[in-house]
C-alpha cells in the first residue's frame, strides 16, 4: 500500500544516518505542528555513489538531483536537504517551502588526544572534503598536512580514533543531529571562521503549490539569515563547493553578513561585512536579505573574488 493510499506524506531524503536523523527530525516536528502522518522514503544520489573527492566530482548538485527527481515524478511529496547541498539557483518547478529554524552552523574539530587546531603539532594530518575548509586550514596551519577524503560521519571519524589522520573538520550540526557532539574537541568560532552558505539549516522542497503542506514549519530569521548567505553565493556564481565562507544573523532589528572568500592555498582571503534593517515593515518580501549580499558580493568582486571562486585544485 503506497503512502498516498494511506494518506501519509511520503518524505524523500538521502539514507546516510545523518540524511535519515534530521529528516526523522523534521517529520516529527511537522507531525506534532500539523498532525499529519508521514513516512520516509530513501533515495540515492549521485553523491552516495561516487568516491571522487568534492572538488572533481561536480559538488553543485551532487546529493540533491536525485531527490529533486523523485519529487517532480510524484515518487515523495516533500523532499528534504541539507541546504548548503542545495544549488542557488531557483527551480522552475519546485519551490523551498519551509526552511525550518538553524542548528548550530559552525565547524567542528575531532582531534586525537583532546586537541585543539592551534594545539596539533606541525605536520600534523588533518581531513576534510571541503575545498573551503582545506583553504581556511592552510591559511590558520600553513604547517599542517590537509587530506582530502569522502565517507560518512562515522568513515570520518574512524580515521582519527584508527591513526590515519590527527584530525577531521566536520559540521557541528551533523554530530548534534546524530547525537555524537561529544567527540568534538573544539568548536571554532564561526566569526573567525565562517562556515558554507546555509550549514546547520535545512531546506524543505515541494512542487509548486504544495507550500502549505510544510509552511508551519518555516523559520522567518533563519530563512533571512540563510537567503543573505547564499546570495552571496549566487552573485559570486560560485558553485556550493567553493571556497566561500558566509555567516549571517539577525540580531536586535538587524541582518548582519559577512562574507569571506579564499584562495585554494591560504595565502589570500578577501572579507566584506554589511547590515540592513529587517524585517523592513516596507520591505516585507525579504528584499533586504537580497540587498545585503547584493553589497557584500560587490565589494568581494571589486577586490577580485571572481578568479578565487574559479580555481581548480
Amino acid at each position: 500500500m503506497n503512502a498516498r493510499s494511506t494518506g501519509a506524506l511520503r518524505i524523500g531524503t538521502r539514507g546516510s544516518t545523518l540524511a535519515l536523523a534530521q529528516t526523522g527530525m523534521f517529520a516529527d516536528d511537522l507531525a506534532d505542528a500539523t498532525g499529519v502522518t508521514t513516512e520516509l522514503v530513501t533515495i540515492t544520489t549521485d553523491g552516495d555513489r561516487s568516491n571522487e573527492p568534492l572538488s572533481r566530482a561536480g559538488g553543485t548538485g551532487l546529493f540533491t538531483g536525485a531527490l529533486r527527481d523523485a519529487l517532480e515524478a510524484g515518487e515523495c511529496d516533500i523532499i528534504v536537504h541539507s541546504l548548503k547541498d542545495l544549488p542557488t539557483a531557483p527551480h522552475e518547478r519546485l519551490v523551498i517551502a519551509a526552511i525550518p529554524a538553524r542548528e548550530d552552523p559552525r565547524d567542528a574539530l575531532v582531534a586525537r588526544d583532546g586537541l585543539t587546531l592551534d594545539q596539533l603539532p606541525a605536520g600534523a594530518r588533518v581531513g576534510t572534503g571541503s575545498p573551503r575548509r582545506m583553504a581556511q586550514l592552510r591559511a590558520r596551519r600553513p604547517d599542517l598536512d590537509v587530506v582530502d577524503i569522502r565517507g560518512n560521519v562515522d568513515t570520518r571519524l574512524g580515521k582519527v580514533t584508527g591513526g590515519e589522520l590527527d584530525a577531521v573538520i566536520l559540521a557541528a550540526a551533523g554530530l548534534r543531529r546524530i547525537g555524537r557532539a561529544e567527540v568534538v574537541t573544539e568548536f571554532l568560532d564561526a566569526d573567525a571562521w565562517p562556515t558554507a552558505p546555509g550549514q546547520g539549516a535545512l531546506a524543505v522542497e515541494v512542487r509548486r503549490g504544495d507550500e502549505d503542506l510544510v509552511r508551519a514549519l518555516d523559520h522567518a530569521e533563519t530563512r533571512a539569515a540563510v537567503e543573505a548567505e547564499r546570495g552571496v553565493l549566487a552573485l559570486l556564481e560560485a558553485g556550493c563547493s567553493a571556497p566561500v565562507g558566509a555567516r549571517a544573523v539577525v540580531d536586535a532589528g538587524l541582518l548582519l553578513l559577512s562574507a569571506s572568500v579564499y584562495s585554494l592555498d591560504g595565502t589570500t582571503i578577501l572579507t566584506s561585512s554589511h547590515g540592513a534593517v529587517w524585517p523592513d515593515d516596507a520591505d516585507s518580501d525579504g528584499v533586504a536579505p537580497r540587498d545585503v549580499a547584493a553589497a557584500v558580493a560587490r565589494e568581494l568582486l571589486a577586490a577580485g573574488a571572481a578568479d578565487l571562486t574559479q580555481e581548480r585544485p
